[in-house]
């Protein structure tokens, strides 16, 4: 009787060792004939200083951590698959305001991106025209600091940002 309830229990335990989970990262379902990737600097349709710079940055320290691809920083006819990004949006928007000043206190910047992996042939590996990221950040009183402390949100939200996205590409998702 034990043994008849094993064998029954075999296809079971195979099928769900099957079921597709794996590691986060681990599973590239880019082509096989992709080895570098080019990741020339985002565009920046908005006013704001640098986020582009930083954005890229982020993608480029992601990729060169998380995967075996050569990453090039302009696009040439020696890479395998071009990652274009466009910063398309920015914002910033009052969450809390002192009491005492009526100012705002906690700030929400706001991104808005839009992003392709485009083989060397034209095809299209990976697209994503809507990404939007959020951080947060408290808004000093000293006037001297302001200017400041939007870059760490900055900083925050575009790794929250380089990690999303090589995630969604690897993941093909």
């Amino acid at each position: 009787m034990r043994n008849r309830n094993i064998v029954a229990m075999l296809p079971m335990i195979a099928l769900l060792s099957a079921c597709g989970y794996h590691t986060s990262g681990r599973a590239a379902h880019l082509p096989q004939d992709v080895h570098t990737i080019a990741v020339p600097a985002f565009v920046n349709q908005t006013h704001s200083y640098r986020v582009e710079q930083l954005l890229t940055a982020a993608v480029v320290r992601e990729f060169v951590g998380r995967t075996r691809y050569h990453i090039a920083n302009e696009a040439s006819d020696d890479a395998d698959a071009v990652l274009r990004g466009t910063v398309v949006g920015t914002s910033l928007s009052p969450l809390t305001y002192d009491a005492k000043t009526g100012h705002a206190s906690t700030v929400l910047v706001t991104v808005n991106l839009k992003v392709q992996l485009v083989r060397r042939g034209g095809a299209v590996i990976y697209e994503n025209a809507n990404y939007t990221f959020r951080d947060e950040y408290q808004v000093s009183r000293e006037i001297s600091s302001f200017f400041d402390e939007e870059s760490p949100a900055l900083d925050r939200m575009s790794r929250d940002f380089a990690r999303t996205l090589v995630s969604n590409i690897l993941e093909a998702y």
